[in-house]
């Protein structure tokens, strides 16, 4: 018997184990088990849809405290906003490490220049095309312009989408910046995973280089630094919308193929439109954005600088007539400053795409005062 005690000693614990775990295995995806599990899923989509949905307005209301008496008093009363806001990108803090290097860029028929800018391990990256005519004396301003996701720097000078948007604003008197962001949805959801990790977000890392790239582009005497606007279609969109409420130097923005009823995108399933919530996207799911983030409360973090919007009729990213009420609603803030002109809303029956011609004539009446 104590031989027998002794050799059970030396046997591993888990095996041992044996009629435990096999009682174990028995309890996992059983009928009980997985409606179990069901209800438990239900009760937490209940629970947190019925926060981000049922009780945004509500929430909201605590949260912002709007003076319109004036412009710079709108700007100081959301000034904890902004604050919030910022916490939600968690922008790093990136140093130039080196000069700015540049390198002839041609773009079919446009000679353009690659900028790289070292920040460390990380570098800026951009394409920047400059019109002949531009001088030290006769400066023009400068747009940036966000490609969306499976794009590149590039593609905003070609047809499809984006209707060589960027080779219009050239012609039109415009220098353009083009940053290389990340495109792709499986490399943005890899690199998204590793920034909740390390505090931060894809998106403020984004901002950074931008702003950084900035600096140095800013500088040359064929651009004038006073006149700079933005410019993005689809995730360039959203960088647009991200980025214009923390960097002040972008005085107007067209958020073309992404503005939104924010809630509705993220979180409710419907026929009518694709919603976030049914794919897999997880990058864009960026944490705290629907704690008071709408389209419409986030526009008033840009407010009263000048915004379009453009959506077409035929995009299914949306309910075309749920972005026309919602941009009701942040068209508010305007109307109340009594300043309604300078946020447009291009409806058109195309699709997920920009719109050229009343991108131009906005862009032209707010930085260069074309009426």
């Amino acid at each position: 018997m104590k031989k027998l005690i002794a050799a059970l000693a030396l046997l591993p614990a888990c095996l041992l184990q044996l009629p435990a775990l096999a009682q174990q295995k028995a309890s996992v995806n059983t009928p009980e088990e997985i409606a179990r599990l069901d209800a438990y899923e239900a009760q937490l989509e209940k629970y947190l849809t019925h926060f981000l949905v049922d009780e945004y307005d509500s929430r909201a209301k605590t949260l912002w405290h709007r003076d319109y008496s004036s412009a710079d008093a709108l700007e100081r009363s959301v000034a904890p906003n902004r604050r919030a806001w910022e916490v939600v990108l968690s922008p790093p803090v990136l140093r130039k490490t080196g000069p700015l290097q540049k390198r002839p860029h041609q773009i079919d028929d446009v000679k353009a220049e690659w900028l790289s800018l070292p920040l460390g391990i990380v570098t800026a990256d951009a394409v920047l095309a400059i019109p002949a005519s531009a001088s030290a004396k006769k400066p023009v301003p400068l747009i940036i312009v966000q490609h969306g996701i499976g794009s590149s720097p590039e593609t905003p000078f070609y047809g499809g989408n984006y209707n060589a948007y960027a080779k219009a604003l050239l012609k039109a008197g415009y220098a353009v910046l083009c940053p290389l962001n990340m495109r792709s949805i499986e490399r943005r959801n890899n690199v998204e995973h590793l920034c909740r990790l390390a505090g931060t977000s894809l998106p403020g890392i984004e901002l950074v280089r931008v702003q950084h790239l900035l600096d140095v582009v800013l500088a040359d005497p064929r651009i004038d630094a006073a006149k700079v606007g933005m410019w993005g279609v689809s995730l360039g969109g959203m960088a647009t919308m991200f980025w214009m409420p923390l960097e002040r130097r972008i005085k107007a923005g067209i958020v073309s193929a992404w503005y939104n009823d924010r809630i509705n995108k993220m979180v409710v399933k419907d026929k009518r439109y694709s919603s976030f919530q049914r794919g897999n996207e997880n990058y864009v799911f960026v944490r705290g954005w629907l704690q008071q983030f709408a389209d419409h409360d986030l526009v008033s973090l840009i407010c009263p600088r000048p915004v379009m919007v453009q959506h077409g009729k035929k995009d299914g990213i949306a309910y075309w007539p749920q972005v026309e009420e919602d941009f009701k609603k942040a068209r508010t803030h305007y109307e109340r400053l009594n300043m309604a002109d300078r946020m447009e809303l291009t409806m058109h029956e195309g699709g997920h795409e920009a719109v050229v011609e009343p991108g131009i004539r906005f862009l032209d009446k707010w930085l260069k005062g074309k009426q």
